[in-house]
C-alpha cells in the first residue's frame, strides 16, 4: 500500500477543477443554440484549423495511448513502435479522403458517417450496419479512457476510496458534456495538449540526463526488445505483423465515430487538409512516448517493491506512472498525471457525443421517431451520451480490464469493415448497396473468428501454400470484404436495375 502523494494530488485536483470550470464555460464559447444537434454534437461546424488541430489531436492521442504505448514497449519491446508509422500513414488518407466527406456532409447536413452512407447508397440497413459497428467499436474505447484515470489515481496513492474518484471524474465528464456538447472537449483539448507536450518534452530531456544518456538507456534494454525478431524461412514473423498492424490501423483510425466527429466539426475542407499536414507533430510525440517504456526499464522501476505493490492490478500499465514518480518532484508528477487524466476526459467526451449522434440520427430518427423536432433530437442525443458514459463506467468497474482491451482490439477489426461504404463511397457509387452489406457481414464474422482463433490478439497467422503470414486480422478481413462486395456488385446489378434517385448526392457536392 502506497501513501497518498499529497503534493501531486493537490496539483492534480486543482488542474481538474480548472478544466471542470472550462468544460461548463465552453457552452458560451462561439455561442450557438445547443438545442440543435449540429450545434451540440458538432460545435456548429465552426472550428478553424488550430482548434481542429487540438480537437483531433486530443481525440486520437488519448490517456490510454500515453499509458499503453510505453507499456507495450516496456513489456514487448520494438513492436510498440508500430504506432509511429501507423500515425504517419494515416495523414495522407486524411488529406485525400476526408475533405471530400466534409464537403458532402456540409452540403447535405449530414452529422454522422451513417448519414452519409444513407444518403449515398439509399439503404437504411447498410446505414444501420455502419451505425451499430461505430457504437459497438466505440464503447470499449471509452472504457479504456477510464482505465487511464484509474492508473493515475492508483499512482497518486488514492486507493482507500475505491472507485469513488473514478465515479467523480465520470460525473464531471457527464455534466459538462451534457451542458456544452462538443465545445467542452474542444476547449479542454487545448489545455490537455499543452500539458502533454510540456510533460513529454521535459521527460525526454530530464530522464536521459538522470540515467546517464540514451546510450546507457539502450544498454540497459535487453537486445531482444530493441529489434523485431528475424523471421524464419517460411514466415514473415514479426515483420508482417508490424507492417500490417501499422497499415491496417491507419485505415481504421478515421473511421471511428469520434474521429469523424472531429473532422466534421471543422469549418472547411481546407482546415482538414491543413491538419493533415500539421497533425504529424503528434506522431513525433508518440515516438517519444514509446521511448518512455525503455526509460522505465533502464530506471529499474519494475524492481522497486513499492511500485510493484502499488500497481499490481495494472500489469505493465504501471510503467509510465512509476517512471514519473521515480524521476520527478511531486509537483511535476501532479502536472503529468493531470495531463493523463485530462487526456482521458477529452476523447471520452467526444466518443460519447459521437455514439449519441449515431444513435439519434441513424437508429432513433430512422426507425423510431422519423419526425422529431430539433429540440427533441438534440435532447435525445444528450441523454444517450449520458447512458453511453454510464455503460462504460459500469463496465470498467465490474468487468476485468483485460476484457475492455479485448473488445477494443475487436473494435479495430470491426470498424475497418465500414471502409468500403464510407471511404470508397466518398469517391464512387459503383458498389451495390446490398453487396456492400454482405461484404460487411462477412468481414465482421471472419474478423471475429480470426481474433478468437488467435486468442483475442490482433494478428492472425494466415497460411498460404505453406508460407505463414502473421498479420493484422483487420487488414485481411477488409480485403475479403472488398472482394466480396466487388464480386457481388455486378451480379446484383444484373438482377435488378438501380434507381438513380437512391443517391442524394452529385459529383459537385464532393468538391470545394
Amino acid at each position: 500500500m502506497r501513501d497518498i502523494n499529497w503534493v501531486a494530488t493537490t496539483v492534480f485536483v486543482l488542474l481538474f477543477a480548472f478544466i471542470t470550470w472550462l468544460g461548463f464555460a465552453a457552452a458560451n464559447w462561439r455561442k450557438g443554440d445547443l438545442d440543435l444537434l449540429h450545434e451540440w454534437g458538432l460545435g456548429g461546424r465552426r472550428f478553424g484549423t488550430l482548434i481542429t488541430w487540438f480537437l483531433i489531436g486530443g481525440d486520437l492521442y488519448t490517456a490510454y495511448t500515453f499509458i499503453a504505448v510505453p507499456a507495450l514497449a516496456y513489456g514487448a519491446g520494438a513492436i510498440a513502435f508500430f504506432a509511429v508509422p501507423y500515425t504517419v500513414v494515416v495523414y495522407p488518407i486524411l488529406f485525400l479522403v476526408f475533405p471530400r466527406l466534409w464537403y458532402v456532409c456540409h452540403k447535405h447536413g449530414y452529422i454522422t458517417a451513417a448519414d452519409f452512407v444513407r444518403g449515398r447508397f439509399g439503404n437504411r440497413w447498410l446505414a444501420l450496419a455502419v451505425t451499430v459497428t461505430g457504437i459497438v467499436a466505440t464503447m470499449p474505447y471509452i472504457a479504456l479512457q477510464l482505465v487511464g484515470i484509474q492508473v493515475v489515481i492508483g499512482a497518486l496513492g488514492i486507493s482507500g476510496a475505491g472507485d469513488l474518484p473514478l465515479i467523480i471524474a465520470f460525473i464531471i465528464l457527464a455534466a459538462f458534456t451534457y451542458s456544452s456538447g462538443l465545445r467542452a472537449p474542444a476547449s479542454i483539448a487545448i489545455v490537455k495538449d499543452i500539458l502533454i507536450y510540456v510533460t513529454a518534452f521535459t521527460a525526454i530531456i530530464v530522464i536521459p540526463i538522470q540515467l546517464g544518456g540514451l546510450a546507457e538507456i539502450f544498454k540497459a534494454v535487453p537486445p531482444a526488445k530493441q529489434l523485431l525478431a528475424v523471421p524464419g524461412a517460411d514466415t514473415t514473423g514479426a515483420y508482417g505483423a508490424y507492417a500490417t498492424l501499422a497499415f491496417g490501423s491507419a485505415l481504421a483510425l478515421f473511421l471511428y465515430p469520434h474521429s469523424i466527429t472531429g473532422v466534421l466539426s471543422a469549418n472547411s475542407g481546407h482546415a482538414i487538409r491543413r491538419n493533415a499536414a500539421m497533425l504529424p507533430a503528434y506522431s513525433l510525440m508518440l515516438g517519444l512516448l514509446a521511448l518512455f517504456g525503455f526509460f522505465a526499464i533502464a530506471a529499474g522501476v519494475g524492481d522497486n517493491p513499492l511500485y510493484a505493490a502499488g500497481f499490481k492490478d495494472f500489469g505493465n500499465n504501471f510503467a509510465v506512472p512509476a517512471l514519473f514518480l521515480h524521476s520527478f518532484p511531486s509537483w511535476f508528477v501532479g502536472i503529468a498525471f493531470a495531463a493523463i487524466g485530462i487526456g482521458a476526459l477529452v476523447p471520452a467526451a467526444i466518443m460519447s457525443i459521437a455514439a449519441a449522434n449515431l444513435y439519434t440520427r441513424n437508429i432513433h430518427r430512422e426507425f423510431i421517431n422519423p419526425n422529431p423536432t430539433d429540440k427533441q433530437e438534440a435532447q435525445m442525443a444528450k441523454w444517450v451520451s449520458l447512458i453511453v458514459k454510464f455503460g462504460a463506467l459500469v463496465f470498467i468497474i465490474f468487468v476485468p480490464t483485460k476484457f475492455a482491451i479485448y473488445l477494443q482490439l475487436l473494435g479495430g477489426i470491426w470498424i475497418v469493415q465500414t471502409l468500403p461504404a464510407v471511404m470508397l463511397g466518398a469517391y464512387t457509387r459503383w458498389f451495390n448497396d446490398w453487396a456492400l452489406l454482405i461484404g460487411w457481414a462477412v468481414g465482421m464474422i471472419a474478423g471475429t473468428a480470426m481474433a478468437i482463433v488467435a486468442n483475442l490478439t490482433p494478428t492472425y497467422p494466415l497460411a498460404i501454400a505453406g508460407f505463414v503470414l502473421p498479420g493484422y486480422s483487420a487488414l485481411y478481413t477488409v480485403i475479403l470484404n472488398l472482394v466480396i462486395a466487388a464480386v457481388l456488385t455486378p451480379i446484383f446489378d444484373g438482377l435488378k436495375e438501380r434507381s438513380a434517385s437512391s443517391d442524394e448526392t452529385v459529383a459537385a457536392d464532393y468538391l470545394a
